[in-house]
């Protein structure tokens, strides 16, 4: 997939905040942690859960994820 984002990490899911329509997916990235919030579909979609390998991007003030 390509993408205009430069900033890349690869981090690990360690936790999964399920709200009605929302949802806060933490992570664990070299020296730091993260989250991401994304919508209920979203998270459906990817398959996402703890122990899971990504790759963060950020841009602005958006963090995306990405699982292949």
């Amino acid at each position: 997939m390509k993408i205009g984002a430069r900033n890349r990490i690869v981090g690990t899911v360690t936790e999964v905040k399920k709200g009605t329509v929302m949802c806060q997916v933490k992570l664990d990235v070299p020296a730091s942690k993260m989250s991401s919030v994304m919508t209920l579909e979203s998270l459906e979609e990817m398959g996402l859960k703890k122990g899971d390998k990504v790759e963060v991007v950020v841009k602005a003030i958006h963090v995306l994820l990405l699982k292949e």
